[in-house]
């Protein structure tokens, strides 16, 4: 991904300041040099790469202070400034529309969103996603495919939708889209779907047929939301496009695609950022889980490698149900790890989607943790696992011995059933050792009580219990001690049994099919 391109860099930058012991001005340009650099192969926009510069003071950072922490800062501020809009503020005191609240649609009742776009920035793609992010949190998606003028969109939408298992409806002979629209959205209210995403017509420009054409499916559908799409190949060009489609249109959201692969992705979201209707997500590549909720704050601190433990845990939140948590805790405190919570801990990882994402949230691992290739041969790996478990029986998934495991009758029969070599049966079991080796070490982990002296010995019981249980390398990546507290410290005002909930979440929870 081009922006982890530019988050290594600008962390890469950060870090070298920490290596001197003396910061003198000349060293603080050097740096700033290589952030300004990043920032503009990043197509940013030079008035805010300028603003960035102009915020450092030289002179105090060669005072003494905390020079890495003092750029750090002022390079977080910019780029969130950036994100959200520079000058919302002052756009309000002028008498300018500001930037609007995020749209979150509500469980129980028909919420219809239209997806508006040209042709080619991936619209139809992006509604499949949209329908399968908030289909995994609950709500009954649907499809609609209000595109007649693309040969081949409702087939497009058809095959996306069925791979998704969302319902869909479109069709091959009626040509006015906006009576397409009316149809599937009075359908799937009828069949009580509460989200009813409908994708519109694209063009290969902007012309007064396109524009017409999505005037008449808004008044016919009359959208709780409507959703723009736009390619970030386009760079800083974004904001005339984005400005476009808001004069037409009632365009209240933004959905920026092809971040995977385009240098310019840094102007296409500062641009659209600038017309300060918000970007609700990003596009990271072709499969449906490559889709994140974009929130500037924490998008800025894993940019720079400072992490995001909130949104760590949302995302293992998000795969795990919630009762089967006080049962796996349980089973963890008394030292009972079996192969069935490995194979439920695997289908989690999958289902979290590209690690590379995930991994880049928690601090200290940065944006270039786990390399392309690295990846897929991860994955891989993690499927031969499990497929290997689905060739053994219940007395083998629920045991805790690795005598019974190991017997070699066992091993042949399991790999036999697989298709896979006794070595690989032997790896899989290699595996289930070091994990269970380290989830030994989580036993008597306890719920800290509510309030008081009890709850803060609790939660450093709790906290030296993980960082035991992390590999030592793995610990000091993430910064130590010091990043588990900071971890704590970001679920301030929660009810403290988050602490048991969130040590469940990080330790599988899925279930077996």
């Amino acid at each position: 991904m081009v922006l982890g391109e530019l988050g290594t860099a600008l962390a890469g930058a950060l870090k070298k300041l920490g290596e001197h012991t003396v910061v003198d001005e000349e060293i603080m340009e050097a740096c700033l040099k290589e952030v300004t650099r990043a920032l503009l192969q990043a197509d940013v926009n030079v008035q805010y790469v300028k603003n960035i510069v102009k915020r450092v003071n030289i002179n105090e950072l060669a005072a003494g202070l905390n020079a890495r922490k003092l750029l750090e800062k002022a390079v977080f501020t910019e780029l969130v400034n950036m994100l959200e809009g520079e000058g919302a503020q002052n756009a309000q005191n002028e008498g300018v529309t500001t930037k609007r609240e995020k749209y979150a649609p509500k469980k129980g009742v028909p919420n219809v969103v239209m997806f508006v776009g040209l042709q080619g920035c991936g619209k139809t793609t992006t509604c499949t996603k949209y329908a399968h992010h908030y289909q995994k949190k609950g709500f009954k998606p649907a499809l609609v495919c209000a595109d007649t003028f693309r040969a081949g969109a409702f087939d497009q939408l058809k095959q996306n939708a069925t791979k998704a298992r969302i319902p869909f409806y479109g069709s091959y002979t009626e040509t006015d889209p906006a009576k397409i629209a009316s149809d599937g959205v009075e359908r799937f209210k009828a069949e009580k779907n509460d989200l009813i995403i409908v994708d519109t017509s694209g063009r290969h420009k902007q012309e007064s047929a396109l524009f017409e054409e999505m005037r008449a499916v808004a008044e016919a559908v009359n959208p709780d939301m409507t959703i723009f799409v736009m390619d970030s190949s386009i760079g800083q060009a974004a904001s005339d496009q984005a400005a476009a489609f808001k004069n037409t249109v009632d365009v209240g959201s933004v959905v920026v695609t092809k971040l995977d692969g385009h240098a310019k992705g840094g102007g296409a979201i500062s641009a659209v950022a600038a017309t300060r209707a918000p970007i609700v997500f990003i596009g990271t590549g072709e499969h449906i889980d490559e889709f994140e909720a974009f929130d500037a704050k924490p998008f800025v601190s894993r940019l720079l490698g400072l992490g995001d433990w909130t949104g760590f845990i949302d995302k293992i939140a998000d795969v795990i149900p919630a009762d089967q948590q006080p049962e796996l805790l349980d089973k963890l405190a008394q030292g009972q790890f079996t192969m069935r919570i490995l194979y439920e801990q695997f289908a989690n990882i999958q289902k979290m989607g590209p690690m590379s994402a995930v991994m880049s949230m928690i601090p200290g691992f940065g944006n270039d943790v786990m390399p392309k290739g690295q990846e897929k041969q991860s994955q891989a790996k993690i499927k031969r696992m499990m497929c290997m478990m689905d060739s053994m029986t219940d007395e083998e998934l629920d045991t805790t011995s690795l005598k019974l495991l190991q017997d070699p009758k066992r091993m042949e029969r399991i790999g036999r059933g697989a298709g896979r070599s006794p070595m690989d049966v032997v790896e899989l079991i290699e595996e289930y050792k070091r994990l269970a080796k380290m989830m030994g070490k989580m036993k008597g982990l306890k719920a800290p009580k509510k309030g008081g002296y009890g709850q803060s010995q609790a939660l450093n019981q709790n906290l030296a219990q993980m960082a035991q249980a992390i590999p030592p390398g793995m610990l000091k990546q993430m910064g130590g001690m010091g990043a588990l507290q900071g971890m704590m410290k970001q679920l301030e005002g929660k009810d403290m049994g988050e602490m048991e909930k969130m040590m469940g979440k990080m330790m599988g929870g899925g279930g077996r099919r």
